[in-house]
């Protein structure tokens, strides 16, 4: 429909400066361009045009803060016109009261930090966000479910035991808590994932959430190399924090009889147990061979 009022207003153009020349072709042309920008909007815009918030995250659930776009279209400009205002819920009834962000800066641009000193536990808070006095984006939240720590930290390994055919692996990765999570005392109880995967793969094989800041990983080939990263959650929520930085492990080949293949026939066992087998049959053959010239 936009595209037929678009060829009207052009057609109306055309008319309206054959009837009055040049004088009605600005407000014209101002409409035709309005027309083309509903038709064809600019890639990765808003499309309410208005700020709006992104995400409200706490590490630890000792503070939080909360992100917003700026908007494309609000036409403001003026530093302090984009404002956080938030409630919470202390008692029975919501406080009538909304008060504006306590700090601006901490969290980076376009962000609202809320310390220690503002957050609770258990609370619900409402935030919203205006512009030159106007509502434009408002949620809700408890602090508990907006929790995704910061990544581990501290990643090592180390080797456990090596396959008798010198082929596998397995080792033991070791990690410490995110520093700000107070795990220790058992304010926040965090379980962690683990990841892994060869080198030149790209597809990451997942392994099952634990409590521990260790897990064992079993069979990996002693001629490849492997990337290991952990990210952890508050237990019982669905939200992972940041992967911790990639951890790179290298097992060189131990055996000369390792090949590339996944499984390596034993052959020097087969040798061993063919030298020791023929050995017992001669011997055995020997001794019936003596008994029966004793008989």
């Amino acid at each position: 429909m936009d595209l037929w009022q678009l060829l009207l207003t052009l057609a109306v153009a055309g008319s309206g400066n054959a009837v009055s020349g040049s004088e009605a072709t600005p407000a014209i042309l101002g409409r035709a361009s309005q027309s083309l920008q509903r038709v064809n909007p600019g890639p990765g815009t808003n499309p309410s045009g208005k700020p709006q918030f992104t995400k409200c995250r706490s590490p630890e659930l000792e503070t939080f803060s909360c992100h917003w776009t700026e908007g494309v279209h609000h036409g403001v400009k003026n530093p302090g016109s984009i404002q956080l205002f938030y409630i919470r819920r202390s008692t029975q009834e919501w406080t009538q009261e909304w008060k504006e962000c306590p700090d601006y800066v901490s969290a980076g641009e376009n962000s609202c930090y809320f310390n220690s000193s503002y957050t609770s536990i258990w609370i619900p808070y409402c935030i919203k966000l205006t512009s030159n006095g106007d509502t434009v984006d408002q949620k809700c939240f408890s602090v508990e479910e907006i929790v995704q720590p910061d990544p581990p930290i501290g990643l090592n390994w180390t080797l456990l035991n090596i396959s008798l055919t010198g082929i596998h692996a397995d080792i033991q990765v070791r990690w410490e808590p995110p520093p700000n999570a107070d795990v220790q005392k058992g304010w926040i109880v965090l379980e962690y994932e683990l990841q892994y995967k060869e080198v030149n793969e790209s597809q990451w094989k997942m392994m099952d959430p634990v409590l521990s800041t260790s897990v064992p990983v079993y069979s990996l080939r002693l001629d490849k190399e492997y990337e290991v990263r952990v990210r952890s959650r508050q237990r019982n929520s669905e939200k992972y924090g940041e992967f911790s930085e990639v951890l790179y492990v290298a097992l060189p080949q131990m055996s000369p009889f390792a090949c590339e293949e996944d499984f390596q026939f034993p052959w020097f066992l087969i040798i061993i147990f063919g030298i020791f087998g023929l050995t017992m049959i001669l011997f055995l053959f020997i001794f019936s061979k003596q008994q029966r010239k004793e008989n």
